[in-house]
């Protein structure tokens, strides 16, 4: 099994490797297709490679795959079978983000809840690949606030940090619905850049299929990087209008970073996207929705 497990990491790292080549492959035939449909004079980058390229553009066309990359292959089964996810802590938690912890547990349908104890991360990490686990969701707190959320998806990756701000428990919002465990449907807003989608997808996927019947909707709001989630129950007043009641819990992501790997080899694995402090030069940025 950890041989099968090493083999598959490694061919795994190797497609991944390879995927810049291709990449800079289909943006030459595309700027290449470009200027002989709009009769332009060549870039002068694509002069020497102009020919090799030409004869590979038949290939390109609107019945074509297109560019497979290591995306494809992490979330392969999605939409074809339900995700299963596994939640907990960071060691020793307050009572305050186990109560959390709960909240979280029934906000993702086919999830369970487990206490982390003197676990280390390794054993986790292989308990979770033994039992088909597709996603671990990890929280952390500060002085009994909730202030950090790690999805992590298996078997290999992506991992993906966030921030976490304003979190309002459910119990502490006024006049809080009846929490459904209907799978839900999801709305995203302004996930706009090659980033944004990257997050959105790893957020979708935690989610199976809901049925058209739901009555259980979700929102993640991206404004100005920060995503605002909520979570709501709506019914039917008249034929015009809908009502709707908000279950909770709420709070605000905000992501710092995006690893290839898995939590247990955070150390040594590739960093697809980090937060940099130099990005406040900036008066505003906006990486997920390309401004």
């Amino acid at each position: 099994m950890l041989r099968r497990q090493a083999r598959l990491r490694r061919e795994y790292i190797y497609r991944k490797s390879i995927e810049d080549r291709d990449r800079t492959i289909a943006e030459k035939k595309q700027k290449l297709k470009n200027a002989i449909d709009e009769n332009k004079q060549l870039p002068t980058d694509l002069a020497s490679d102009a020919v090799a390229l030409e004869k590979t553009l038949n290939w390109d066309d609107e019945g074509a795959d297109g560019l497979t990359t290591h995306i494809d292959d992490e979330y392969r089964w999605a939409g074809v079978t339900d995700p299963k996810i596994v939640v907990t802590t960071s060691r020793d938690p307050s009572s305050r983000l186990k109560m959390f912890a709960k909240e979280m547990r029934l906000i993702f349908p086919n999830s369970q809840r487990i206490n982390r104890g003197n676990y280390e991360m390794k054993q986790l990490m292989d308990a979770c690949r033994a039992n088909e686990v597709t996603d671990l969701i990890l929280l952390h707190e500060h002085r009994g606030q909730p202030d950090g959320l790690i999805v992590c998806h298996l078997p290999y990756g992506p991992t993906a940090h966030f921030t976490m701000s304003n979190t309002i428990m459910r119990h502490d919002i006024p006049d809080s619905g009846t929490m459904s465990e209907a799978y839900p449907h999801l709305i995203f807003h302004n996930f706009k850049s090659r980033l944004g989608e990257r997050v959105m997808n790893i957020l979708k996927y935690l989610f199976p299929v809901p049925k058209d019947e739901s009555k259980r909707v979700i929102t993640f709001a991206n404004e100005g990087d920060q995503i605002s989630f909520r979570h709501h129950i709506y019914k039917k007043v008249d034929h015009k209008e809908i009502e709707l009641t908000e279950v909770g819990p709420r709070f605000e992501l905000k992501l710092y970073e995006i690893k290839q790997g898995t939590l247990e080899n955070a150390e040594t694995a590739d960093v697809e996207w980090v937060y940099r402090p130099y990005m406040n030069t900036a008066k505003k940025q906006f990486f997920l929705s390309d401004g």
